[in-house]
C-alpha cells in the first residue's frame, strides 16, 4: 500500500511538473513576442500615408487670407524619387474625364514637333520623338473638363495656373517613343529665355498593355557614366488611366536638376495618351504659334 501511495505521490506531482513547464513556455514565448516587436525599427512598420500620426483626427479648417480658401483639399500622392523629385498621384482624374480629353484631341492630333537647338535640321532630328500631338487651353474645352484638371493641377503643386503652358496632348502608338531630353532648356543651346519651366505634370490618359512608361535613366545617379539613349532603363513609371506624375526640372535655387533627364519608353501593345502640362517659373503668355517642347541636350 505504502509502494502505490507512493507511486501515486510521483504521478500527480509529474503532472505538476508538466503544467507547470506549459505554463512558463506559454509566457516566455508571449514576452518574446512582446520584445521582438519592440526592437522593430520605426524604418521598418508601415507608413502611414498621412503626415500626422493620428488617423482619426478631424481636421478644421483655418481662418485663411483673402485668397485662401475655407476647405480642405486631400489630394493623396507617393513620392516616387528624392532625385529627381517625382511624386505620383493615384486616381488624379476620373475616366470620363479622361475620355472626354481624349475624344476632343484626336480630331486635331499633327505629328509632334521639336524645338531645334542651334545647328539641328528637321532631318536630323526624326526619331526623336516620334508620337502625335495637339496643344489644348481650357478655353478650347467647352466640356470644362481641362479646367477643372488645370485647377487641382495647381493645388497639388502650389503653382499658380497663370504659370502653365496649355496642355500638351500626345497620343503614342505600337513603337512609338521619346527619346530622354529635359523639360528645361539651356540657354547656351537655345538663346535667353523669359522663363524657365519649372517642373511637369503629366496626366495618363489611359492604360497601356505593355510598355510606354515614363522613364528616369538618370534616378538617383545612375547610369551617368555608360548611358545608352536607346535602352528604356532606370525609373520607369507605368502609365494608368487618370493618374499623374509630377516632377521637377530645377532645382530649388533655379539650376537644371540632371537627374531630371525623362524619356518615353516605346509601346509594345495598346496606345499610350498622356496630357502633359509645364509649369514655368514666371506668368506664360506665348506668342501666337509659339507652342512646342525644348529639348535641352544631355549633360
Amino acid at each position: 500500500m505504502e509502494i502505490l501511495h507512493s507511486r501515486k505521490i510521483k504521478s500527480k506531482g509529474g503532472k505538476s511538473v508538466c503544467l507547470l513547464c506549459f505554463f512558463f513556455f506559454i509566457a516566455g514565448l508571449f514576452a518574446s513576442c512582446l520584445l521582438s516587436r519592440q526592437d522593430v525599427s520605426p524604418g521598418l512598420l508601415p507608413k502611414s500615408r498621412l503626415l500626422g500620426s493620428e488617423e482619426n483626427r478631424q481636421f478644421n479648417p483655418l481662418s485663411h487670407g483673402e485668397t485662401g480658401e475655407d476647405s480642405l483639399t486631400h489630394i493623396p500622392f507617393q513620392v516616387l524619387s528624392w532625385k529627381p523629385r517625382a511624386l505620383y498621384f493615384p486616381s488624379f482624374a476620373a475616366p470620363e474625364q479622361c475620355e472626354r480629353i481624349i475624344d476632343i484631341a484626336k480630331l486635331h492630333l499633327a505629328p509632334s514637333r521639336l524645338a531645334l537647338r542651334k545647328g539641328e535640321k528637321p532631318e536630323n532630328t526624326k526619331g526623336t520623338r516620334t508620337s502625335s500631338g495637339t496643344f489644348m487651353s481650357t478655353s478650347d474645352d467647352k466640356t470644362g473638363t481641362l479646367d477643372i484638371i488645370e485647377d487641382k493641377i495647381s493645388r497639388a503643386t502650389m503653382i499658380p495656373r497663370t504659370h502653365g503652358e496649355a496642355f500638351n496632348i500626345l497620343r503614342y502608338e505600337i513603337g512609338q517613343k521619346y527619346i530622354p531630353h529635359y523639360d528645361a532648356f539651356d540657354p547656351d543651346l537655345y538663346g535667353p529665355k523669359k522663363s524657365q519651366r519649372t517642373a511637369s505634370f503629366l496626366l495618363y490618359l489611359s492604360d497601356v498593355e505593355e510598355g510606354g512608361e515614363t522613364m528616369f535613366p538618370f534616378e538617383n545617379g545612375l547610369n551617368y557614366d555608360n548611358y545608352d539613349p536607346q535602352k528604356c532603363v532606370g525609373l520607369k513609371v507605368k502609365p494608368r488611366k487618370g493618374d499623374g506624375l509630377l516632377f521637377y526640372s530645377l532645382y530649388p535655387n533655379g539650376t537644371i536638376d540632371k537627374a531630371s533627364l525623362h524619356g518615353s519608353c516605346p509601346v509594345i501593345t495598346g496606345q499610350k495618351w498622356v496630357a502633359t502640362k509645364w509649369l514655368r517659373d514666371q506668368q506664360w503668355r506665348p506668342k501666337q504659334g509659339s507652342e512646342g517642347r525644348f529639348r535641352p541636350t544631355l549633360k
